[in-house]
């Protein structure tokens, strides 16, 4: 091979090195970062997936903005739904990709019907909350972390917690439980939730983008170090719940396209504490709910009843 040769081939592999590095840039940029046009449209999705009935049962509540600083200094927004007596059970939802805190209106209805205080955070990047960078469930779970405090500065040290998530918010709720939460969280509900924040993040790049995953993901995880102190390898709800004993429902669908059903036997497994799974064998992502809301319902309530006294 001729010195030229050599020169050759190597500017080549330069060229195709940069140009990976800064597909893969791309690829982190566009699963993580969204802008607050987008932001909008993910409130606007949340709304038009509801039925009208529940929307505007929701707009007819007293409703009360939250607020809160996160810990890297994010002003995050939140709905509270104040009970309809003084009872002192809260739920904290927690919605899914794309989304707002609206997702999460029929869910948080069956709630407040239940005679619960509601709370319903914008997650981090998605709509009204701070941010332009997803936290995929692992930054967010800080952030609920703290909006479990608030609720018992706000409402109390006797008020007994139910946190409950879908699809990233599923992965929220879940991480949470190895942060050390108080006494007052009695258990968490998680629909559709993902073990591997680096899966996930694999399946958006594929799907939602349409661009290959190797290596662009593998060099995309070593971008998210650098720009957020973590490795989306290392972001694994598995090993938070193994922290935990708090009760927690597992809900999937077994027809579910976005997350594995498999990752319920992975989470199940983890699981120290009560444990309780339901798979629903028609369902697709998050929609369990929605294929047979009277099963749906009837299993989250048999749980919490055990669970939750106030």
């Amino acid at each position: 091979m001729t010195a030229k040769w050599v020169k050759i081939t190597a500017a080549a592999v330069a060229g195709s090195a940069v140009s990976m590095i800064g597909a893969s840039w791309l690829a982190y940029e566009q699963a993580t970062h969204v802008t607050n046009r987008q932001k909008e449209k993910c409130k606007e999705l949340a709304i038009s997936e509801n039925t009208p009935d529940d929307n505007v049962w929701y707009v007819k509540q007293p409703l009360v903005e939250w607020r809160l600083n996160s810990a890297d200094g994010l002003l995050l927004r939140a709905s509270f739904i104040p009970a309809k007596s003084d009872h002192r059970k809260v739920v904290i939802l927690a919605h899914g990709i794309n989304h707002a805190r609206e997702q999460m209106i029929p869910y948080a209805r069956w709630f407040h019907e239940h005679d619960y205080h509601v709370l319903m955070p914008d997650a981090r990047a998605q709509g009204e909350s701070g941010g332009h960078t997803i936290g995929f469930g692992w930054a967010d779970r800080l952030d609920y972390q703290a909006w479990v405090n608030q609720v018992i500065t706000t409402l109390g040290d006797d008020v007994e917690i139910v946190l409950m998530g879908i699809s990233m918010g599923a992965a929220t709720v879940m991480a949470a439980t190895g942060e050390g939460l108080p006494d007052n969280v009695k258990a968490v509900v998680a629909d559709s939730g993902f073990q591997l924040v680096y899966k996930m993040a694999k399946h958006i790049v594929r799907t939602q983008y349409h661009l290959p995953t190797f290596p662009l993901v593998q060099i995309a995880d070593r971008i998210s170090q650098l720009k957020t102190g973590t490795r989306w390898v290392e972001e694994n709800i598995g090993e938070q719940l193994q922290k935990s004993d708090i009760p927690v429902l597992l809900i999937h669908g077994e027809q579910d396209e976005v997350v594995p059903v498999k990752d319920v036997d992975v989470l199940y497994r983890a699981l120290q504490g009560p444990k309780q799974r339901y798979v629903d064998p028609t369902a697709n992502h998050v929609q369990a709910y929605s294929n047979d809301s009277e099963r749906y319902w009837q299993t989250v309530s048999d749980f919490l009843e055990e669970h939750v006294k106030a």
